[in-house]
């Protein structure tokens, strides 16, 4: 059980990292309020994916058997031309460096549902609120939220995501730790077309621009649709402006071929798609006095390394476990941030490899591309050597030891 005497902590967002969070925060006794500004757990959404050491964070929560169910089974990746002929198909594991039969890819839906089913009964959720000042002193934290009302808890941590309100809130603009990929990208839902079926297509132009189909389980109706381009700044537009992103992206993406014309006229029509930069977070600190970051509030790796969920999830069992270890906040912070930072370190670096991968942007990038997709993938799956396509990642998602905090449980 916890010796900890911070007993009531607040966590601002029900992703991935929050919910985790709450679970192990409640198994060692303390009581969480989560706070989140959707009016419910959020559902739907792209794929993500959990390696390694996550998986062992998952199973230690009593998941593994339920994601390996959902595990998606993504037969293949396959990159084509402005034609739309096929250049090359890869498994999606000689990308990622994840392990057939032990790493997964899931709906995101599904593993936010599993998370909120997990702590829905002895865990405070509050929807449709978020926090709207942060007092810190001596004796707590002071949360006036924006329906008005007020509370205090012994510790609060933000686990909302890339643009932190708590992170801002604390720690100042975001602008301090943003580091810009350079690339801007919408997610959004179309029909399927191309009858895809556990597969996906990508096709990489030379100026920068990406364009996806995602084919979740046996012959959807309605697949995922992804654009990305690069641009040394990001757009300088609202992200409520739906209009004025839509015609950005029409704008950019109006001759580079394949089926970009119907993706945009699905783009139109979706209220759903998402828009954003290609970032990570770099912070010199997790946490200020009471208040600490999980997830990508803290260290985001960004889309492109593919790793966020898993951070997110081994981040909330080492923040959790170090909480209930010492009475002391701050010893606490402090031995969390030394336990994960060589392990997020590892991981925002697999960015690069995401880069050469989904991420061209030049002729020669992709002639390399291209000529790696037909002769070495081939040549190493014939002398079975195909163990050390992307052992770099997967060097990266076991690169830590999960602490046993099993003693501490209530």
């Amino acid at each position: 059980m916890t010796t900890s005497p911070n007993k009531t902590i607040l966590i601002s967002g029900a992703s991935i990292a929050g919910p985790a969070l709450a679970y192990w925060l409640r198994k060692y006794g303390f009581h969480v309020t989560v706070v989140e500004k959707a009016r419910a757990v959020r559902g739907g959404g792209y794929p993500i994916d959990l390696r390694g050491i996550a998986m062992d964070a998952a199973a230690r929560m009593g998941l593994r058997e339920q994601l390996m169910e959902a595990h998606i089974r993504t037969r293949k990746l396959s990159f084509v031309d402005r034609s739309g002929k096929i250049v090359g198909s890869v498994r999606p594991e000689s990308i990622t460096g994840g392990v057939e039969g032990r790493d997964i890819e899931v709906p995101r839906g599904v593993l936010t549902t599993m998370l909120w089913e997990s702590t829905r009964d002895d865990v405070e959720y509050i929807f449709d609120d978020s926090i709207e000042s942060l007092v810190d002193s001596d004796g707590g934290v002071d949360v006036t939220f924006r329906s008005g009302a007020k509370r205090t808890f012994d510790l609060v941590v933000g686990a909302d995501g890339l643009h932190s309100n708590v992170r801002r809130l604390v720690f100042g603009a975001e602008s301090q730790f943003e580091r810009y990929i350079g690339r801007y990208f919408v997610g959004f839902m179309t029909e399927n077309r191309l009858k895809l079926s556990r597969e996906g297509l990508c096709l990489n132009a030379p100026t920068g621009h990406t364009v996806v189909e995602y084919g979740v389980g046996d012959d959807p109706p309605m697949v995922h649709a992804f654009f990305s381009f690069s641009c040394a700044e990001p757009p300088l537009l609202g992200k409520r402006d739906l209009a004025a992103q839509r015609k950005l992206f029409e704008k950019e993406f109006a001759d580079v071929g394949w089926v970009t014309p119907q993706l945009l006229d699905s783009l139109r029509r979706d209220d759903t798609a998402f828009f954003d930069t290609v970032s990570q977070i770099h912070m010199p600190t997790w946490s200020k006095g009471r208040v600490v970051l999980v997830g990508d509030a803290g260290y985001a790796a960004s889309f492109l390394s593919g790793q966020g969920s898993s951070l997110a999830m081994v981040g909330a069992y080492v923040l959790a476990g170090e909480l209930a270890s010492t009475p002391d906040h701050r010893t606490a912070m402090a031995s969390y941030e030394r336990v994960m930072r060589p392990f997020v370190a590892a991981n925002q670096a697999l960015v690069e490899s995401g880069r050469k991968t989904l991420a061209i942007e030049s002729e020669w990038q992709l002639k390399l591309r291209n000529l790696t997709l037909k002769i070495v993938f081939p040549l190493l799956d014939k002398l079975k050597l195909g163990r050390f396509i992307g052992r770099k990642n997967r060097a990266a998602t076991t690169a830590i030891r999960l602490p046993d905090y099993s003693a501490l449980v209530s």
